[in-house]
């Protein structure tokens, strides 16, 4: 018989998330994903540090959602369209190769490049 473990930290997160979600506007659906990814992201290089590789699993799944989230809600008349779906998908395939050969250097670099366009565009808000 198979035993399957919740963690409590997931479910917790998992609500969380779905409150967000329901209450959000564009832009708040947008800073959501983009800090779903740089989370995940670093969920999963923690997780291969532990050797826990159902995490491992868990968080590149969620990047890879968060991501996919991302390049479905780019507006195809705004002018960035084009350089946002390429990065978008550029991470995507990063984070799939890591799936079957881990590279803890490719995903902290799309870490940080998540982190400083996150941060730019939380500073773009007037306050």
């Amino acid at each position: 018989m198979l035993h399957h473990r919740k963690d409590p930290t997931e479910a917790y997160r998992r609500v969380d998330f779905d409150a967000r979600v329901r209450g959000a506007d564009s832009r708040q659906l947008v800073d959501l994903c983009l800090e779903q990814v740089i989370g995940s992201v670093g969920r999963a290089v923690h997780a291969q540090e532990r050797g826990d590789n159902a995490a491992k699993s868990a968080a590149l799944t969620r990047a890879i959602s968060a991501l996919t989230a991302l390049q479905m809600g780019v507006d195809l008349a705004n002018p960035t369209a084009g350089a946002l779906i390429q990065l978008y998908q550029s991470a995507r395939n990063a984070i799939l190769d890591c799936v079957t050969r881990f590279d803890a250097r490719t995903l902290q670099a799309i870490r940080q490049d998540f982190t400083e366009i996150r941060e730019a565009m939380l500073r773009s808000i007037p306050a």
